[in-house]
């Protein structure tokens, strides 16, 4: 089936920045994330093809040549291309999925599936998607993770053989480890499919793996998330990926994170923002205002006259920067709240204020009027 164009599957216009890409991705990726759509296989398909999308036009280089020769430009002979017809940059294209099970949000990396020269054995690396609240996001904290993985088998160490086994050289490729395939008038040599690689086979395979070395295995892994961290953030657990054959050393584990919204603050950098509902006496008269944070609560001393959508900002009580750049800034602003309801007395006596004031008290709404009049003239 013919791939659809990138950008109609990340739901931008061809000309569309890199923030408005990356905001469609996070809000579609959310909506098609296999844990919430558990057995839904078009969803499931979907993420992935959106997952292989954006991991194209959000790299401007990438993005460059796709722009200019589509799909073709990772194709066998296009930009980046080599062996295959897969996207090189597809970092969802080798699910793993164990006996058919699977998360549906584990997936293998394309750099540690396909085997290069000098790094044939090596494990592949693993991806996993995880949701986290805005909370943890800002403190840190400690997760703990199951996932399904291969690993090094215990009862052949990974050799793939049975007890008293011996290894023979391989019949396919007659122990060089790599095949060639003809292609019309090309040659294109390739991992020998039968000893994947290593030039050699067990006589004998263990019976616990089947001669793979390894097996699959639920694997619980605890993640330390430092205090900062943000939607988009990539975390590497070091030899938690794929064992390698034989072995070989083990790939890694990316967790990929992405932060809930919160119901009062939103995030911008290293700074939080909030908007606060204030009393329109303290407003006018001055006095002190109770804010929360996300320590606690704060005080902050309200001048008399503050105006609807005044800004106040509380020094260090934003979001430790990941970078280790101090801590960011709360910026609260304020809203003046109006009653909705006054009973005859209060009506009463607010008009009376009113009555006493005039215009005196009132000197953005006198400098509007005077330039409408002269806008009129």
């Amino acid at each position: 089936m013919a791939k659809r164009d990138y950008y109609e599957v990340l739901e931008v216009e061809r000309g569309a920045n890199a923030e408005d890409v990356k905001k469609s991705y996070r809000k579609l990726a959310v909506k098609y994330h296999p844990d919430k759509n558990p057995g839904d296989k078009q969803a499931e398909d979907k993420f992935k093809e959106l997952g292989e999308a954006y991991e194209v036009v959000s790299d401007p280089q990438k993005r460059a040549a796709y722009d200019s020769m589509g799909h073709a430009a990772f194709q066998q002979g296009g930009v980046g291309g080599g062996g295959g017809t897969h996207n090189p940059f597809d970092i969802f294209e080798q699910v793993f999925r164990g006996g058919g099970g699977g998360s549906g949000i584990f997936e293998e990396f394309f750099g540690g599936g396909r085997r290069e020269a000098d790094d044939i054995q090596r494990g592949a690396d693993l991806r996993y998607d995880m949701e986290m609240a805005f909370e943890d996001a800002v403190r840190g904290c400690e997760k703990k993770i199951n996932i399904p993985r291969l690993v090094e088998c215990t009862d052949c160490h990974g050799s793939g053989g049975a007890p008293g086994s011996s290894r023979r050289r391989c019949t396919q490729c007659n122990g060089h480890g790599r095949v060639v395939a003809k292609r019309g008038f090309f040659s294109i040599q390739q991992t020998c499919p039968q000893c994947e690689g290593a030039g050699t086979m067990v006589d004998k395979p263990c019976r616990s793996c089947a001669g793979a070395g390894r097996r699959e295995k639920q694997t619980e892994i605890t993640l330390k998330i430092p205090a900062g961290v943000n939607t988009g953030t990539r975390l590497r657990s070091a030899g938690n990926g794929v064992a390698g054959l034989r072995g070989a050393p083990s790939g890694d584990l990316y967790v990929v994170l992405h932060v809930r919204a919160h119901e009062i603050f939103e995030r911008d950098g290293d700074d939080l923002t909030c908007e606060v509902p204030l009393n329109f006496v303290v407003a006018a008269l001055g006095g002190e205002l109770r804010v929360p944070t996300m320590t606690g609560s704060a005080s902050i001393k309200i001048p008399a006259g503050t105006q609807s959508g005044t800004v106040f900002r509380l020094k260090g009580r934003g979001v430790i920067s990941l970078q280790g750049y101090g801590t960011g800034d709360l910026h609260v602003r304020v809203m003046v709240e109006v009653p909705e309801k006054l009973n005859k007395n209060q009506r009463a006596k607010l008009q009376e204020f009113g009555d006493l004031c005039g215009d005196e008290v009132n000197p953005q709404s006198r400098s509007f009027l005077e330039k409408a009049r002269n806008f009129f003239r």
